[in-house]
């Protein structure tokens, strides 16, 4: 939820977002401000399974290395884990809380997603439909 806040307020303090009395974007804009946007979330979701895999590791002292933490922690981020490597009985719960944090989380980011595309495309056609006005006004004014 943080992560998503701070690139809203990021976008919006960019003025990357389109306003109605503003020139319309270029599209490239809108395709750097998507891969902004496409990373932001890949950084933020890996912050989060770091986090998890630090607490496997340092915090209950369950996966001998990090590289073993962080694997649990990739593969049980959005599933249940592939089932090679386990969490001690008592730990069990928090691999499973994980794992619908990462659903919830990656759901809600792919909903920010669409609607950051959603709103470049409709920037999109905005700017051919001001692209076609502006010719048609010189074609009239041609005449």
């Amino acid at each position: 939820m943080t992560a998503l806040s701070v690139l809203t307020f990021i976008l919006r303090a960019r003025e990357w977002r389109h306003e109605a009395n503003q020139l319309v974007a270029h599209p490239l804009k809108e395709v750097v401000t998507i891969l902004f946007v496409v990373m932001g979330i890949f950084a933020a979701h890996s912050i989060e399974i770091w986090i998890y895999a630090i607490v496997y590791h340092w915090g209950f002292g369950v996966f001998h290395d990090i590289e073993e933490a962080l694997y649990f922690s990739i593969e049980n981020f959005i599933a249940l884990g592939y089932g090679d490597l386990f969490l001690p009985k008592q730990w069990r719960v928090v691999g499973a809380i994980e794992s619908v944090n990462g659903l919830v989380l990656v759901g809600w980011s792919t909903a920010f997603l669409v609607t950051v595309v959603g709103r470049a495309r409709i920037m999109e056609h905005e700017w051919v439909e001001s692209i076609i006005k502006k010719h048609l006004s010189k074609e009239i004014e041609k005449k």
